[in-house]
This record gives structure tokens, sequence and C-alpha cells, in this order.
């Protein structure tokens, strides 16, 4: 919608947009630099018009932008169903790590029983960030009251040479081990996971403020030598 093109226009920073194109280089989009607290402020401000309802409509977009600005819209959705339909729908059209996580919807929180089949559906997809997503479900509403063990297989189980699944693996097992340590160190102690995922658990776990020195110590001894690593 060329209304909501040229608002985003109006708060463009260019040096941001070139700032955020080297952040982002794989993405075909083309970026106009609005600031993210810009991006926010705008999407509550269109959340719940007919404009809102009509843009979500509209994909793919050309921008980069007009994608963030869909997935904080999409965030404050308040029907759980209404929701996962504009996830669905949207998540074909996201190619980078910056969108993938940006999209963190609030009524997810709430519905945690239905939201789970459709994370089983997601992590089995062929598209890198769709993949990504289900991941990031899993570590955001997954790793407290909510835990349970086959969430570290599900996510262990992901095989991928795509560099930002595996991140996002090794992000999940690195915030597990500062969760739920008993349960997520036994995939470090196995070796069940592909050694690159596996030794950059352990460095973001180390770079972890919830984890004590004494286990960071214990998990740099099950760091896998260069040589296994690859």
């Amino acid at each position: 919608m060329k209304e909501i093109t040229d608002r985003l226009f109006e708060l463009q920073d260019t040096s941001y947009a070139e700032f955020q194109r080297k952040l982002i280089p794989d993405t075909k989009y083309e970026v106009i630099g609005v600031r993210t607290p810009d991006l926010r402020k705008l999407a509550k401000e269109l959340y719940g018009t007919s404009e809102a309802e009509k843009f979500l409509k509209i994909l793919p977009h050309r921008y980069f932008d007009e994608n963030q600005l869909h997935a904080f819209i999409i965030s404050l959705t308040k029907q759980f169903d209404v929701c996962i339909e504009q996830v669905n729908a949207f998540l074909p059209f996201v190619d980078n790590w910056a969108t993938c996580d940006q999209l963190s919807p609030i009524v997810f929180a709430k519905h945690k029983t239905e939201l789970f089949s459709y994370i089983e559906k997601w992590i089995c997809s062929d598209r890198t960030y769709t993949v990504r997503f289900a991941i990031g479900m899993l570590l955001q509403h997954y790793l407290d009251a909510d835990f349970r063990e086959k969430h570290l297989e599900m996510v262990a189980a992901v095989k991928s040479n795509e560099y930002y699944i595996k991140m996002m693996v090794s992000w999940y097992f690195a915030t597990a081990l500062a969760k739920q340590y008993d349960s997520a160190v036994k995939y470090l102690e196995d070796k069940k996971l592909e050694s690159w995922v596996h030794n950059k658990t352990i460095q973001k776990a180390v770079e972890s403020y919830r984890i004590t020195a004494e286990t960071k110590e214990y998990l740099k001894g099950l760091r896998l030598s260069s040589k296994v690593n690859g």
C-alpha cells in the first residue's frame, strides 16, 4: 500500500539503511532504513485498522522495512487463530534472520498447547527461516514451566547446512543449558549435536551471565577439537 510505504520513507535514515544492508546481506528485499522503535510505534498505530488488514494481505512486499512492519503488526494480534493464519501466510516470504526473529506474537504465550502442533510442522519445513522460527518459539515459550525432554530431541534432530538454522540450534541449546541444565548437558556429554553446533553451543553458554563460572569451566572441557570439528 502506497500510503504505508510513503510513511516508511518519511521515517527513513539512509545511514541506518547502509548499516542494515550489511547485517542482512542475503535478503532480496530493498532496504529503506527505518529504525526498529519507529517501526514498532507505527505498528501499534496501525494495528486494528482496515489499513493494517489490507497491508497484511499484500504479499510479497517490496521492502525489508515493510516486512519488519508486517512482523510487528502480526505480533500484536490478540486472536490466536487469526494470528496463526497470518504467520503461516507470512513465513514463506521471510528471507532473513532479522525479520524472522522480530516475529514474536504475544498471544502465543497464552496458547502453548495449541501452538505446539504448529511448531511441529514448522520445524520440518524446507524453508530456512520457517525452521528457525520454530526453534525460536521453542526457545521462547518452552524452556521454563512447559519444558519437555522431547523439545530437546526435536531441535537436536534438525540437520542443516544453513548457517542461520545452525546458529539458532546453538542458541537454543545454550539457553537450555541455562534453564534446563541437567537435560541439556547430556547432548554435549554424549556428543549428540553436529560438531559445529556442539562447539558454538558451548561458546554461547560460556558467554552467558546465567551460567556459573564452575559450570563454564566444565563446558569448556567438553569442546571438540578443531580436527573433529572440521
